[in-house]
């Protein structure tokens, strides 16, 4: 038990500083929360020490039930530095609040859910962290307690109760016609199980992970989230939840499907090929900033799909999708941090005059807007790279093809957004928030970095040594 507590440490420090910051900002006056965001940050910190303190270490813990390797290791640290700009983001919008301390928790649990996503090794542990990774997030929508962000909570919690109960449904299926609920066992378990009834718990299982990942047909929750939620808020739920539901998957195909007859990385590549279509498709039509971005983080979970498609076909998929997953988090936590640092600019047109009055906040947008493209040399650029041409060697050209297109065609909506902010003109927006204008202002060079170094990294991702 003891060696299990210490492979989770990373977890067990995320879980403790949600107890004790709870703890802590019942006692502390509300002009002294920041106290709890303090705290939030120094355990992000040391559970990344300890993500790379044991970062080569290959195991299990809890009797098997937790997987502990590279995939986890990756997702612990996409989604802790996730926490911190997420945290930087809110800093203005929170400061002060009667409820910063529960903000601060809830952000805190739902990270935790996300990672426990990523190494669950046992049906039940993963139905349990999708609760872990929804539940906070439905409190977090609401927040504001105004009448688009409780509208946008309903929603997401109808469609994610709905979801959830499928997936459910899925795992029980699953344990029937495999007789386990580990891996291990249903790998060996599911080959000689009836194909239709396996087929079925499949799709019901995945239906859950793709509404946390945001994909088709599971994404209607995302552009409603975003527009209705806080700022900070909706940063948060089109970064994290994604990272730990797309991990997921992949290692549901390779340690449980992978002997098995069915077609999933068929099903996987099909449902890519539709999530970044519609949701390049549907950005176009978007005035509003925060919607373009909803509609634009569909998209990428379609070009990520690609990589979990391509799990079993290609050495290079596992890196590739590791390494798209933290470049598509800094780069759209830095878009966000410019909608947070302007909070009453909603609108593209709103934008005008950003360069006169803010240069480096407008030199900030288009470095991330075109990250987000994949724009050599960004991180994107680099992680798209790597993504397709781990689905041609799987035998995915069509996908790679359609991928290609849905991306040149994305130039243009980004361009709708670029162009207002590089116009010269009188500047009607408020000065910016500080603390998410310090966030926009470290993102933006750290998509740059990421895609500078992307061959070290994915030697790192792909089992090799650490820099140094």
């Amino acid at each position: 038990m003891i060696t299990s507590l210490l492979l989770v440490l990373p977890e067990l420090l995320l879980t403790g500083g949600a107890v004790f910051g709870l703890l802590l900002g019942s006692f502390l006056p509300r002009r002294r929360q920041w106290a709890v965001r303090a705290l939030a940050a120094l355990v992000c910190a040391a559970a990344l020490a300890a993500t790379v303190a044991g970062w080569h270490r290959t195991s299990t813990a809890f009797e098997g039930a937790y997987s502990v390797d590279v995939p986890l290791g990756a997702t612990r640290v996409v989604v802790l530095v996730s926490v911190l700009l997420v945290l930087c983001l809110a800093g203005t919008d929170i400061h002060g609040h009667r409820r910063e301390s529960e903000f601060v928790v809830l952000v805190l649990l739902g990270a935790l859910g996300a990672v426990l996503l990523s190494g669950a090794n046992d049906l039940l542990l993963l139905v349990a962290a999708y609760l872990l990774a929804s539940v906070p997030l439905y409190a977090l929508t609401a927040f504001g307690k105004d009448a688009p962000g409780t509208e946008a909570a309903l929603k997401y919690y109808l469609l994610g109760a709905l979801l959830g109960v499928t997936m459910l449904f899925g795992a029980l299926l699953l344990f029937g016609t495999g007789g386990a609920t580990a891996y291990p066992a249903l790998r060996e378990g599911l080959p000689g199980a009836p194909g239709a009834a396996v087929a079925v718990g499949v799709i019901a299982l995945f239906a859950g992970l793709l509404f946390k990942a945001g994909a088709v047909p599971a994404h209607f929750w995302v552009p409603d989230v975003t527009e209705g939620a806080r700022p900070p808020v909706a940063a948060l739920v089109t970064t994290i939840p994604k990272i730990g539901a797309v991990v997921a998957l992949y290692r549901i195909g390779t340690a449980v499907l992978a002997p098995t007859t069915l077609a999933w990385p068929l099903l996987v590549a099909i449902i890519a090929a539709a999530t970044m279509t519609l949701g390049n498709l549907a950005a176009f039509f978007q005035d509003n900033v925060r919607r373009l971005l909803a509609y634009s983080t569909i998209g990428q979970v379609g070009y990520v799909l690609m990589a979990v498609a391509a799990a079993t076909g290609s050495g290079l998929a596992l890196p590739s999708l590791l390494l798209y997953l933290g470049a598509y988090a800094v780069t759209n936590l830095g878009a966000f941090a410019v909608v947070c640092a302007f909070p009453a600019a909603r609108t593209l047109g709103d934008y005008t005059g950003l360069r006169r009055r803010h240069p480096w906040l407008a030199l900030s947008l288009v470095i991330v807007l075109l990250g987000l493209v994949g724009t050599p040399p960004t991180a994107v650029f680099a992680g798209k790279l790597t993504v397709f041409t781990a689905a041609l060697d799987a035998g995915f050209g069509w996908l790679v093809v359609l991928a290609v297109a849905n991306t040149v065609a994305s130039v243009f909506y980004y361009l709708r957004w670029i162009v207002p902010a590089l116009r010269s003109g009188p500047w009607a927006g408020e000065r910016p928030g500080r603390w998410a204008a310090a966030g926009a202002l470290t993102a933006a060079p750290a998509t740059i970095l990421i895609g500078v170094l992307a061959g070290p990294v994915l030697t790192v991702l792909d089992g090799g040594p650490l820099p140094g």
